[in-house]
């Protein structure tokens, strides 16, 4: 089997292209073949050359955070480079199936937990508001050319190579920061709001399901979600469980964010009935794993 991921490069891509790989696909990718996804002749020339029978569409502007600073830029990458890929794909590899990353930050406030998939779309940052228009266009392509189009929205998910900006990596960097510096077995781990509960899953087990849905190959939507919350100053006290320091938690005011949603959890009902997928990788080894990745890339940084 042939397939692209695009953001193939980055933390979810990278997993889902090994994931791939192990699964016996030929992997192709823009972080192999440099395109710039909001060129919509590149992107249509990418998939005449690739011919993929699977397209994974991850590559986007990710972090809430910065989306309040560049809203346009937000909107204009993630939205965009969604559209190219879908029209690419009308054009040139119609029978493909097409995997559209969304997100389970697309629902905001919840009227009820767990989320289902027929909860109304009600964006709270303009990351959110990004990938609900990008899931609107994903239905639409569905619906109105027969495009294979799946999309996923995505709860949140952690694990070995993720980025600082998001908050299990942060609190990972910030501990084996504080381990590897000179200390009195104290350290201080800066966060935002510590009462908001999210629904974490492991990045091994989101990839995983991506590979399953885009197998089954229909047009759908689905949530990929572990199906319970956990508080970030839960995470922060997991977390301090697998180091000898002892650790305080400390507000950031420069980390808290416009419009924060209180508790987001999902249900993956609709999931696990159509592929048998569910979560496998509990929290404590995905936050044992995290913090083992930053050590070594910190301990790196420091021998340089």
């Amino acid at each position: 089997m042939r397939v692209l991921v695009t953001g193939a490069g980055g933390f979810v891509g990278g997993h889902l292209a090994d994931y791939c790989a192990a699964q016996g696909a030929e992997v192709a990718g823009p972080a192999r073949q440099e395109v710039d996804l909001l060129d919509a002749g590149a992107v249509r020339s990418l998939i005449a050359e690739v011919r993929p029978e699977s397209v994974f569409h991850l590559a986007a502007e990710a972090s809430v955070a910065r989306s309040w600073d560049t809203p346009a830029m937000v909107v204009e990458h993630n939205v965009s480079t969604t559209l190219n890929v879908l029209e690419a794909v009308r054009a040139e590899a119609p029978e493909a199936v097409v995997l559209v990353s969304c997100s389970g930050e697309e629902y905001g406030p919840p009227l009820e937990v767990p989320v289902r998939e027929d909860h109304p779309l009600r964006p709270q940052n303009p990351y959110a508001a990004s990938k609900a228009m990008s899931d609107v266009l994903a239905g639409f392509h569905a619906d109105a050319y027969g495009t294979r189009v799946v999309r996923t929205r995505a709860f949140n998910h952690a694990g070995p190579r993720q980025s600082d900006t998001y908050v299990v990596a942060s609190f990972a960097r910030q501990i084996a920061e504080a381990e590897a510096s000179p200390n009195d077995g104290h350290a201080v781990i800066t966060h935002g709001n510590a009462e908001t509960r999210r629904d974490f899953s492991d990045v091994r087990d989101v990839v995983r399901a991506y590979w399953l849905v885009a197998e089954r190959g229909a047009a759908d939507v689905f949530n990929v979600c572990s199906g319970r919350s956990t508080s970030v100053s839960d995470i922060l006290g997991r977390l301090a469980a697998h180091t000898s320091l002892e650790v305080e938690g400390r507000v950031d005011p420069a980390r808290l964010r416009e419009g924060e949603v209180m508790e987001i959890r999902g249900s993956h009902d609709k999931l696990t009935e159509a592929t048998g997928w569910q979560p496998e990788i509990d929290l404590d080894q995905t936050l044992r794993d995290t913090l083992d990745w930053w050590r070594e890339r910190v301990a790196a940084e420091v021998a340089r």
